[in-house]
């Protein structure tokens, strides 16, 4: 081979060189796009929080519901948060505290959707004319802006003396009104008739 084209060759696959590590450089030290630039937004944590609470307020600004968890974990794509031993209280005017909880849960972006997990219970404070009530179940979820709390999985029900089970639970905390649906079964003590509340079983 001709030294003087020996030598352009050299000259011309150093260039190439230069030229690819100078792209791969470019990229490897180039920042992650932003969302604001088309990036596509991945299903982790981008935020956390111990001791979390949160709490929604009526209009004359006293407490409607409160919102806690011992950690709370937010992820960027669908704005849900996980939460660690979550609670949820509602605060009614002239109504006994209710409070749902569970081992885990979790929460949407705009907090109006709790779903709670793992030995869920949720205990209604005696008052108002009524005794102690408590549900337990594996699921319960509280749609916070209808004031309703609900499950689709078997529930033990009990209501002073009284207990029954279900197949799926509806709590409406406006009216009071629980409707129990499916294979329903249990006992009303008599000292509870005449309570304040009303529960509703039948079949969906």
């Amino acid at each position: 081979m001709n030294p003087s084209r020996f030598a352009s060759l050299l000259s011309v696959i150093a260039l190439a060189a230069l030229a690819g590590g100078t792209y791969w450089l470019l990229q490897a030290t180039r920042p992650p796009a932003s969302h604001g630039d088309g990036g596509v937004k991945t299903h982790t944590p981008d935020y956390f929080a111990d001791n979390f609470s949160i709490s929604e307020l009526d209009q004359s600004g006293a407490t409607q519901y409160r919102l806690t968890a011992a950690k709370m974990v937010h992820y960027e794509d669908d704005e849900n948060s996980d939460l660690t031993h979550p609670a949820v209280r509602a605060f009614q005017p002239g109504r006994p505290i209710i409070t749902a909880t569970g081992e885990r849960g979790t929460v949407n972006g705009d907090a109006s959707i709790v779903d709670l997990y793992d030995n869920a219970r949720i205990v209604r404070a005696a008052g108002a004319g009524d005794p102690e009530m408590q549900a337990d179940s594996v699921h319960f979820r509280v749609l916070v802006n209808d004031d309703v709390i609900e499950t689709e999985k078997p529930v033990k029900l009990r209501r002073g003396l009284s207990i029954a089970t279900a197949s799926a639970m509806n709590y409406n905390n406006v009216t009071r009104v629980m409707q129990l649906s499916g294979n329903v079964r249990g006992a009303i003590a008599a000292s509870d008739i005449s309570g304040g509340g009303s529960a509703n079983a039948g079949t969906k």
